[in-house]
């Protein structure tokens, strides 16, 4: 993003510009996320798909549960300094990463310790309304945008 690279933004236009850039891809990616999400939980489900013992993942997934959440903060803290709408949004993202990585670390450690098989695909499927609904509201904010930009 331009607020990372150490390019400077000459205009207020220019700047909208690349918010507006910005901000019309975290709408579709939380859309396309949670479509992924709930194919890849479903299909799991009704297949009785057991995901695999991986102490590698285990580890991966821990390893997000405690990034994230600082990567989350550390967005938002660059969001209120140069006042991107985009880069909170991101934050956002990030939030989503670290409650999907919870919560694969859950259904992992279940399943390894339990073997409850469908706890991981069930974890996911819960995570499908809320990311969704910030999907679709990125999407109405887009379009909110769009409708009142001037041209």
């Amino acid at each position: 993003m331009w607020h990372c690279s150490g390019e400077s933004i000459r205009t207020w236009t220019q700047r909208e510009q690349v918010e507006r850039i910005a901000l019309r891809t975290v709408g579709p990616c939380l859309v396309a996320l949670t479509l992924y999400i709930l194919y890849e939980s479903s299909s799991m489900l009704i297949r009785h798909v057991s995901p695999e013992r991986s102490i590698a993942g285990i580890v991966i997934a821990a390893t997000s549960v405690v990034v994230m959440p600082l990567l989350a903060r550390a967005k938002r803290r660059v969001a209120r300094q140069t006042g991107s709408g985009a880069m909170h949004d991101d934050s956002r993202q990030a939030d989503f990463c670290s409650y999907l990585s919870a919560s694969l670390l859950v259904g992992l450690l279940l399943n390894a310790l339990l073997g409850s098989w469908w706890m991981d695909p069930a974890a996911g499927l819960v995570m499908v309304p809320i990311i969704g609904k910030e999907g679709f509201d990125g999407l109405r904010a887009e379009a909110c945008c769009d409708r009142c930009a001037p041209q």
